[in-house]
């Protein structure tokens, strides 16, 4: 990640998923793909992707979406359900074809 990320009000979208292997490739590649679209949208600040060590069957995968601020974020979010609309992609319907455990939400940083 960028290390001149301050705290500031950026907004951290992030989206835990533990995905079956026979479905690892597709949701990956439909990763790629989300991000090549949130990568374009004013307000983008940076994105980075993990998988866990050693998963012994399941990936265990988080993706970081990181924003400039809420409005940027809230603009983000319209923007991605639009185009998803227009071209008849809906995530929720892969994720529950796939087999794929979701937990998605937004974050902001926290000092301690």
């Amino acid at each position: 990640m960028n290390n001149n990320l301050k705290n500031g009000n950026y907004i951290y979208r992030v989206d835990k998923f533990k995905v079956p292997a026979a479905a690892r490739e597709e949701f990956l590649a439909r990763v790629r793909t989300s991000n090549e679209i949130l990568r374009a949208i004013p307000g983008f600040v940076e994105d980075c992707f993990f998988e866990q060590l050693g998963a012994p069957v399941d990936s265990k995968i988080i993706t970081i979406a990181i924003w400039e601020n809420e409005q940027a974020f809230s603009s983000a979010k319209s923007i991605v359900q639009e185009h998803y609309k227009k071209i008849g992609f809906n995530p929720a319907e892969i994720i529950k074809r796939l087999g794929i455990e979701a937990d998605m939400d937004a974050y902001t940083k926290l000092e301690l």
